[in-house]
This record gives structure tokens, sequence and C-alpha cells, in this order.
């Protein structure tokens, strides 16, 4: 999580507020978060919080600028200030209520996806109160798709088929799952599941890929990682609809989901050309810019050009910027119409992980 917001109504409730914020941001989930506390304005300048005008317009304002709301005082305060703004478990923050003496925290919404179920155990470990979960997989100790999937930044494809998923695991039916990038996941695989690689019979599960149209069983789930970082080279002036064309273009050819695009890189001469700034926000993932020398640190074995290097001081922009944060090359350089285009992935970097050179080429576990 990125930010999260936290508001409470009465004194003792604004002193667990900021408690809460100061363990929290002790938590490893969220260290890396800005947290927002805000109370009444009769509390604000005594405890050092941010005042709010109403409830209603501090909610509307939160409810789509943060990943998520802490409600510090009745679940009934919270319904009703959250209940105009509701649309959707998949784009909706976490709402989590807790009561002013720490006793309760309820998650309210999006529990899986949006992470309220475990931000609700982990203000129930900071006041050393209780989590209320009532979703159906967390009673019931099965394994939680949509909530594994935003746990590791997995981008769920078809929302009915994550439905059906949950469904038969609750049942006991059996349900199967392919991990066909090399992803790192640690001892967080999935539980209760069947490895696609070791039974052919199961008809439902799903496949964290790039691939949106791969097909590991009859009903398939994809997930798709965003761990892609596309680096771009262009002339200046490049138009949107030729860069957005080139670089769609690589991505169908390797058969990479858009999907999984967490960045666009390039050199720093390029942070204000228009075309790569539209191109991040029409695809939703963050921009990253280098300078030549940086970009010339980078360790690997690019192709290079001449005619680039005595343009911008460096002899491949794409490929470099795409590996800058360390990740591994999977389509190595596409040139055409002024435009170039590489893809890397962050993902597990060991000996045995698979590697591609060029457009087409994608990484497989097959």
């Amino acid at each position: 999580m990125k930010s999260l917001a936290i508001v409470a109504f009465t004194r003792k409730g604004c002193d667990l507020a900021r408690t809460l914020a100061l363990r929290l941001a002790e938590v490893p989930a969220y260290a890396q978060a800005s947290f927002t506390v805000s109370g009444p304005s009769r509390y604000a300048d005594d405890l050092a919080i941010e005042p709010y005008a109403d409830l209603q317009s501090w909610t509307a304002r939160h409810f789509t600028s943060d990943d998520a709301l802490v409600f510090v005082g009745a679940c009934g305060i919270a319904v009703r200030a959250i209940a105009p703004y509701v649309r959707d478990k998949f784009t909706d923050p976490a709402v989590v209520s807790v009561d002013e003496a720490g006793r309760f925290a309820v998650p309210l919404l999006s529990g899986h996806v949006g992470g309220a179920n475990e931000l609700a155990r982990a203000v129930a470990r900071a006041t050393s109160g209780q989590a209320a979960v009532s979703t159906a997989t967390d009673v019931n100790g099965v394994f939680a798709v949509d909530e594994w999937a935003a746990r590791h930044d997995l981008i769920i494809v078809e929302r009915q088929i994550a439905k059906e998923v949950s469904a038969a695991l609750l049942e006991g039916q059996p349900v199967g799952y392919a991990l066909e990038c090399k992803c790192d996941f640690g001892d967080d695989l999935p539980f209760g599941m069947v490895d696609a690689s070791a039974s052919e019979d199961v008809a439902l599960g799903f496949v964290v890929s790039f691939d949106e149209r791969t097909l590991a069983f009859a009903r398939t789930l994809h997930l798709v990682p965003r761990i892609v970082t596309v680096g771009i080279g262009c002339r200046k002036g490049t138009d949107l609809a030729v860069l957005r064309k080139e670089v769609l273009n690589v991505l169908a050819q390797a058969r990479i989901s858009p999907k999984a695009i967490a960045a666009i890189a390039s050199i720093d001469v390029k942070r204000d050309e228009p075309a790569i700034l539209e191109l991040a926000q029409a695809l939703g993932c963050d921009t990253r810019f280098y300078s030549a020398d940086e970009l010339a640190s980078v360790q690997g074995n690019f192709a290079s050009s001449d005619f680039v290097e005595a343009t911008v001081g460096i002899d491949n922009v794409c490929e470099r910027a795409a590996c800058a944060q360390g990740a591994a090359l999977i389509v190595g350089k596409h040139a055409r119409n002024g435009v170039t285009v590489a893809c890397a992935a962050e993902w597990d970097s060991s000996p045995d992980a698979p590697r591609s050179n060029g457009p087409g080429m994608r990484e497989t576990c097959q």
C-alpha cells in the first residue's frame, strides 16, 4: 500500500489513530506508505493531526486518493460514510473499522483484493485486539486466489472465473494452478490446489503468465504479474499512435499482456516526451528516466548503435533502460518507425531461469 488515511472522532479515538499510524509504519507491508491522521478541529492542534471539516467530504476525498481507510469508532459511522462511494471490489480501497478501545478490527470493504483483511489483522496486532474477518475462504481456511493475487501484485483477468475458483475450493472440488512465469513467490505457494505439472485431470484452475491466451485448463483464470519494464527510445516528437502501435506490436509478438507492464523507461532527455508520458498514463504504469551515465553502468550484453551513442551519449537506450533496475532482458531491441522497444522482467534471477533475446520469445517454464 502506498497511502493510508485514518480518521477518528473523539480524543481517545484520535490518540489511538496516532498510535496506529506509528505502529503500522513498522509493519513491512506498510513501511513505505504515507499516513494521514485526521480528527475534529478541536483536537487537531493539541494532537498534531489534520482537522476535517465534515466526515462526508473527508471520505469523498480519501476514498479516491488512498489505498486504505481506517475509521476509529463505530462500524455504523464508517458504513454510512463510505456507502455513496462503493463501486467495485477490484478498485475500491480497503476499509477497516476499529473501535476506539482497539478491541475489534473489522474489514468492511475490499477484504482480499484491497487488503482490508490483512490490514485488520495488522490493526488488531497493534492494539492487542481481534480481527473480525468474515470472508468465506478465511473462516474455512481455504486458499483465496484474489487475496494471493493482490499480495503478489498479480492482475486478475477473468473475474467470473476467479469466483468459480473460490466456489470450487469452498466445495472441496479439485482446482489446479500453473506457474508459467518464473516469479519469486518464496514459500507463499497455493495450498489445497493441484499443481498442473503433476496432473492433467483438472478442468478449472489459474495460471500465472504474461500470456492471456495460454490455456492451462479448460476453464483458465489468468493472473498477470506486473513485473515488466518496457524500455523505449524514440525520435523527438514521435506521435503517440505510432509509439503505442510499436510497443503493442512487440508485446503481441512476445505474447506479453499490456497488463504486465509496471513501468516505461527511457533516457532522461525523453523525460518530457509527450508520447511516452501519454502512453504510460494510458497503460496505468510508472515512468523511469536515466542519465546516459546511469545507462552506461547497466551490466549486460546489449545491442549497440553508433548513431544512438553520437546522439544521446550511450550506445543503447531501450535495452539498458529496461534493465536499469536489475531486471532481466526478455525481449531484445526491436526498431521500427523511429521507435526502439525492449522488455525486461523483475523476477527470480536463479541460474536456471530461462531468458529470451528477441521479439517472439517469452519467459516460460514449458
